[in-house]
């Protein structure tokens, strides 16, 4: 007589696919990061200056919501597409961190508060959810939609923090970006030494990544009266486009960010 099958079925989650929809994490992964971030600052800065901000506004939204369609619509993961979607991510959520401070006159301390417990809020939900904050668990629409949302919530907060430690606390852009520097350590730090688990050194320095690349994409891209060096955001976001541009590249030609199919 044969024994009962007492395995218990896993959870059903919908639209599960063998492939993975985000890459790899490498060190190719955290310098393009950085690079976006940079970017999607002194991108929103230059289109907020150079045409009336409400249109500005309105392009980001359009262009996330395209970048958001081609990547749920996309199978897997593709370097072209996912770096797309974040660089637009980094210009609409600047923007939306910036409406806040700039066009309703809410404090960077208050936005700053705002987006942190909105992050926290979506990790929460993600994780009752699904049960796991891991990105190498991104293989369902459900979570990839936790996921960009978690990192929508990171590019706002970022930009908060990084705009209320340059002009609130008065650091200026440089030392702020030098401080976010140091920062960034302390979860590699904390995972290689002290244990801290995969997951919250991830995240925690993803967040992170924000206020650093756009602190140091400011300080390079504003006037020497607001202390930066004054190249312009033009310029700098150009330069900054070059560099993904080249590095993404390499990543979709060597497919060294894709992560194993899952069976």
């Amino acid at each position: 007589m044969a024994l009962p099958d007492l395995t218990l079925p896993s959870p059903a989650v919908p639209h599960r696919s063998p492939f993975s929809k985000v890459p790899e994490i490498t060190v190719l992964f955290w310098i393009v990061k950085v690079l976006t971030t940079g970017m999607g600052e002194t991108t929103s800065d230059f289109l907020v200056h150079h045409m009336d901000p409400h249109i500005a506004v309105v392009i980001g939204f359009l262009g996330f919501l395209a970048a958001m369609a081609l990547q749920f619509a996309a199978p897997r993961y593709n370097a072209w597409i996912y770096w797309f979607a974040l660089v637009m991510v980094s210009v609409f959520g600047t923007m939306a961190a910036d409406v806040l401070h700039v066009g309703l006159g809410v404090p960077y301390a208050v936005s700053t508060s705002f987006f942190a417990l909105s992050l926290a809020a979506i990790l929460t939900l993600w994780y009752r959810s699904e049960g796991t904050l891991s990105i190498h668990s991104i293989h369902s629409r459900r979570r990839e939609a936790f996921y960009w949302a978690t990192v929508l919530a990171t590019f706002a907060l970022g930009t908060a923090a990084g705009d209320m430690t340059a002009m609130a606390m008065g650091l200026g852009f440089r030392d702020s970006g030098v401080m976010f520097a140091a920062v960034i350590a302390l979860p590699a730090l904390a995972y290689w030494f002290l244990g801290l688990p995969e997951v919250p050194a991830f995240w925690f320095a993803y967040i992170i990544t924000r206020p650093l690349g756009a602190s140091f994409a400011d300080w390079m891209g504003v006037n020497h009266q607001r202390g930066g060096l004054d190249w312009g955001t033009g310029p700098v976001s150009s330069v900054l486009a070059v560099l993904i541009l080249i590095l993404v590249g390499y990543l979709a030609f060597t497919r060294s960010d894709v992560e194993p199919e899952r069976g």
